[in-house]
């Protein structure tokens, strides 16, 4: 069972694009605190064919769901949306490393 919530609308996408960010060569994290009365976490996955093409997109999906089902549910923020923007060396990154730059972005963005 995961802990969050999928988003699937654009405008959910493009509204989370004015929250926080924080980069890291592997993936871009932004989130954005929903102001509504819904506590759930929400979580949106987003990778552009610059960075390879439906194998690598799907490959690199995959690891970002579980990096997500891992650690959303204890260390994300309530009632904000997360998006994750994979980038070009995300899918050559180790699985731990991945991991605690998931684990520091979301310390940072989530306090």
């Amino acid at each position: 069972m995961r802990g969050y919530s999928v988003i699937k609308k654009r405008s959910d996408f493009l509204a989370a694009n004015r929250g926080k960010r924080y980069a890291t060569p592997g993936f871009v994290l932004l989130v954005k605190d929903r102001q509504d009365e819904q506590p759930d976490i929400r979580l949106g996955i987003t990778i552009t064919k610059k960075v390879g093409n439906a194998v690598v997109r799907n490959r690199m999906r995959r690891r970002f769901r579980a990096l997500a089902q891992e650690m959303l549910a204890e260390k994300g923020k309530q009632g904000a949306d997360h998006i994750l923007i994979g980038r070009d060396g995300g899918i050559e990154r180790d699985f731990g490393t991945l991991r605690a730059d998931m684990a520091k972005a979301l310390e940072k963005l989530c306090q």
